[in-house]
């Protein structure tokens, strides 16, 4: 009988080990999911840019956002390395690359506002109308 308790102790202690070793291993993130603001343009992700074309540095965002904010160090800013780095995005972005398959609305104005461009999905535009004037996109 004391030979089955140690036993079933043993195979106990054994389980729980393992139970804790795998509650504390890191999760991996699925290949195909972006990861937001890490100033790659992925898929899944609109990427604004601080010049024309794809120039500069962008920001990239994988939700809709209702106010870039104005100043450092609360403000939504260009992530990677070029012209702009660091520089809050709002009225500052002049072109954008939509990696999503929705359209992406970009606002004039903070919290949904004013004029707009529509950045369809898989496009890149340069802007006319919110071209160093944007303030908020939304995923539609």
């Amino acid at each position: 009988m004391a030979t089955l308790k140690r036993i079933f102790a043993q195979a106990t202690l054994a389980i729980v080990g393992a139970a804790a070793l795998v509650a504390a291993s890191p999760t991996v993130a699925s290949a195909a999911e972006p990861t937001p603001r890490n100033g790659v343009c992925e898929g899944g992700e609109i990427c604004f840019y601080y010049l024309d074309d794809r120039g500069g540095s962008l920001s990239d965002f994988t939700v809709s956002v209702a106010n870039y904010g104005d100043a450092q160090p609360t403000c939504y800013d260009f992530k990677s390395a070029g012209s702009g780095q660091g520089q809050c995005i709002k009225n500052n972005a002049w072109s954008a690359w939509n990696r999503s398959s929705q359209t992406v609305r970009v606002y004039y104005n903070s919290n949904y506002g004013g004029s707009y461009e529509n950045v369809t999905a898989g496009t890149v535009r340069n802007f006319s109308t919110v071209r160093d004037n944007n303030a908020s996109h939304k995923f539609l």
